[in-house]
């Protein structure tokens, strides 16, 4: 009887452990790969000129998008999602452009392979080509965008 009673208990602790592990899960982490899945989901790659891209929001809170072009250029942008303020999308619901906007020049641009050189820059949004975005969509996406921040903040 006294082994049933400890193996009862053992049983219980375990799945009391399970639970509680079950409903731990990283909120920031579930909206970073809602908000990952979402761009890549509605990434709009009918451009002739796009060989391919990336497309990137990272456990460190950063937002990383790199575009390689076929000419060779190479564009890429970051910003830490710390510093995200605001997003627009211009266009309609078929096809248009996401505006990341930050708090200030907080966006780092990066081009390699331009005519112009290799180019370093600052900015204060972020474009990213997107297509079937409905109004909800995007407000679900600026509401874990605005959650991701402040959840950084702390």
């Amino acid at each position: 009887m006294k082994k049933f009673t400890l193996y009862l208990k053992v049983s219980a602790y375990t799945l009391i452990c399970v639970i509680f592990l079950a409903f731990s899960a990283d909120p920031f982490e579930q909206d970073m790969a809602d908000v990952q899945q979402k761009l890549t989901d509605h990434y709009d790659f009918t451009s002739d000129l796009l060989k391919k891209y990336e497309l990137n929001v990272t456990k460190t809170g950063f937002c990383r998008y790199k575009c390689f072009f076929n000419s060779g250029k190479v564009e890429y942008f970051s910003f830490n999602l710390m510093k995200f303020k605001d997003l627009d999308f211009l266009g309609t619901t078929q096809k248009g452009t996401l505006l990341l906007h930050t708090k200030g020049d907080d966006v780092i641009v990066q081009t390699y392979n331009s005519k112009k050189g290799d180019i370093d820059s600052m900015a204060t949004y972020m474009s990213i080509p997107l297509k079937n975005m409905e109004a909800e969509d995007l407000n679900e996406l600026s509401a874990k965008l605005q959650k991701m921040s402040r959840a950084l903040h702390q």
